[in-house]
């Protein structure tokens, strides 16, 4: 009996092996990695099969994209092309982040930039503060600690205004927020998605397909977006971090509605339903800056998040600086940089100095000696952890938003990139990056002169880097 039993289950694994095998054959990038994975599978299927599950599978099937499957939604956003007429492309890089967008170029935008968590949350605050109509809010993680209580009182402050508001989270980044800070929020008035409410992956052990975004949107006229999680450590009041340097954004202009439609299909995919009633005619900035909303994520047909950085890489003609927590680039953006660095081009990557993700974070050292012999400069930020996302390409163009410099993030994650295309927006960035490269120091020692922990688990965590 148990003998039979053995076999049968046995053979169950195998073709469990073999069809998690042929997905891997018609979804892996590369053929490197289809044959990894087929060996590993075959060879170990009592590995090999829960780790692709868990890792293997690159594409987010399931995501519908709610600009195509809400009637309203189309409605709305045909409204807003109506009123704003798209920016015809100045440069092939500029048509290229619209193709990828699939949205276009709009004018009439500004920007605040909000340098680190006190000038971030007092914005947010008082944004949420003045909200009229609605708030849309979302979080990759939101802590039950003093920076998501106050946050919290924001919104049940708006909800008892006569204000709608929603509020959208990550299920993974904010697995320890409690029901009773969302019950609070709801008995409040607080539309507040529950996380067995949301679609998706919600174990733990889900490590892929996750939402990192971090938007809010105030009666469509007012946009937020960056690096800001909800919690202490981003107001640098966590001594395990020290002081937390990051970046967020104010947006205002057009440019909102397309961040609004970013976060519509998020709320569409984890509860089925969108918010009514909602603006799609933002009054337009004074300063007229053009500028675009790119968001990524594995349910895209493009590997939009890499291709992201290629575009900006590749535009680049007299310098690129690229602000991030985390380095672990795949081949063709590894490339980039090197080419970049080779033509000429000044390619500066800050980083921090400390880990938050030791895996991560080792995985980067085994990536420095190549991009430096090319002419790539490695600077590493010591003030503080810094979790900053920014991007400057020569005086011309500058994003902020939640897009790391990694695999997860160019192909695992949901993520937002806020571009603008103006002068004035490149020369604040510039401003902020190079007050921050003052904070740093430039990374000569190659991998060879590091400790010895670093020199062995470099090459080691580099073996993971397609998950990280």
């Amino acid at each position: 009996m148990w003998v039979w039993l053995s076999f049968v289950l046995a053979g169950l694994l195998y073709v469990a092996a073999a069809v998690c095998a042929w997905r891997a054959i018609r979804t892996a990038r590369t053929p490197q990695g289809a044959v990894g994975w087929v060996v590993f599978l075959l060879a170990a299927p009592y590995l090999g099969v829960p780790l692709f599950l868990l890792f293997g599978d690159r594409r987010f099937r399931g995501y519908i994209i709610a600009r195509t499957d809400s009637t309203r939604v189309v409605e709305g956003l045909n409204r807003f092309a109506a009123t704003h007429a798209p920016v015809p492309p100045v440069s092939k890089p500029a048509r290229a982040l619209e193709r990828l967008a699939h949205m276009p170029i709009v004018r009439g935008n500004d920007l605040e930039l909000l340098i680190d968590g006190d000038a971030a949350f007092e914005a947010i605050h008082a944004a949420i503060d003045a909200a009229e109509h609605y708030v849309l809010a979302q979080f990759y993680i939101i802590r039950d600690d003093a920076c998501g209580q106050a946050f919290a009182e924001r919104l049940k402050a708006a909800a008892a205004r006569g204000v709608r508001v929603h509020l959208l989270f990550d299920a993974i980044g904010s697995n320890r927020l409690s029901n009773r800070y969302l019950d609070d929020l709801r008995a409040a008035g607080v539309d507040a998605v529950y996380p067995e409410r949301i679609r998706g992956p919600k174990s733990r052990l889900a490590l892929n397909f996750r939402n990192h975004r971090k938007t809010l949107v105030v009666d469509g006229q007012v946009g937020f977006t960056g690096g800001m999680n909800l919690g202490v450590e981003y107001l640098g009041q966590d001594p395990a971090y020290g002081p937390w340097r990051d970046t967020h954004v104010r947006l205002t202009g057009p440019i909102v509605s397309q961040l609004q439609l970013v976060y519509l299909e998020d709320w569409h995919w984890a509860t089925r339903d969108l918010p009514e009633d909602l603006n799609w005619d933002p009054v337009r900035a004074e300063a007229d800056m053009n500028a675009l909303i790119l968001a990524s994520g594995p349910g895209d047909r493009t590997e939009t998040g890499a291709m992201f950085f290629l575009s900006m890489i590749t535009a680049a003609e007299d310098r690129i600086w690229i602000a991030s927590p985390y380095f672990v680039p795949d081949a063709e953006v590894l490339s980039a940089l090197k080419h970049a660095a080779l033509r000429g081009v000044e390619v500066r990557i800050l980083l921090p100095e400390s880990a938050d993700h030791w895996l991560t974070w080792l995985a980067a050292f085994a990536y420095f000696d190549e991009v430096a012999d090319a002419g790539v400069e490695i600077w590493r930020y010591g003030e503080g952890f810094m979790h900053q996302k920014v991007v400057l390409v020569d005086g011309a163009m500058f994003a902020v938003g939640t897009t790391n410099l990694d695999n997860r993030s160019f192909r695992l994650n949901f993520e937002s990139m806020a571009i603008f295309f103006d002068p004035r927006a490149a020369a604040a960035g510039e401003a902020m990056l190079a007050a921050d490269f003052q904070r740093a120091t430039h990374l000569r020692r190659p991998l060879s002169a590091q400790p010895a922990a670093i020199r062995i688990g470099a090459p080691i965590a580099r073996l993971f880097s397609p998950l990280l």
